[in-house]
């Protein structure tokens, strides 16, 4: 599985301008809407989710990094996106930093292994300081594509 396989190249927020996590998630959901990935009617149920899954425990995980995610009937395959805040969002994270690279996931809840695979990608990425050093970097939803592309590609080591 490859980040390019589920990551919404449309819904990519390069320059996110939002001070809270929920605003972020807010707008990401949106962007997939936007996208044409989620229905407006889903968009609110998406969002609850989200915020529930939150409450458990932030999925700020460190670094500058946060991967919200939720499993949801509205979707029929594994779609995400990703979010880029140059000032940083406070999402309670582990480590009491702000995030500044955010990787949204919504899954079908009966494809549990691809929600696990997904997340396992994702992670495995954000352990490679190249990686978030240069997505850190990116300006524009063409940029975070070909950042993703040569991730994928294992040209980021």
């Amino acid at each position: 599985m490859k980040l390019t396989d589920f990551v919404v190249s449309d819904a990519i927020l390069p320059d996110l301008q939002v001070s809270t996590k929920e605003q972020a998630i807010r707008a990401m959901v949106g962007s997939l809407k936007n996208a044409g990935r989620i229905r407006a009617e889903d968009e609110e149920s998406i969002v609850a989710a989200i915020m529930k899954r939150e409450e458990l425990g932030s999925t700020g995980i460190g670094n500058g990094v946060a991967v919200p995610h939720t499993k949801h009937p509205s979707v029929d395959k594994l779609i995400a996106t990703v979010a880029l805040s140059k000032e940083g969002v406070d999402f309670a994270s582990l480590d009491g930093d702000a995030v500044f690279i955010m990787f949204l996931l919504v899954s079908p809840p009966d494809r549990p292994g691809d929600h696990l695979r997904g997340l396992e990608n994702i992670s495995r990425h954000l352990r490679n300081q190249n990686f978030c050093s240069f997505l850190k970097q990116s300006k524009t939803r063409e940029g975070v594509v070909e950042l993703l592309q040569e991730a994928d590609n294992n040209q980021l080591s």
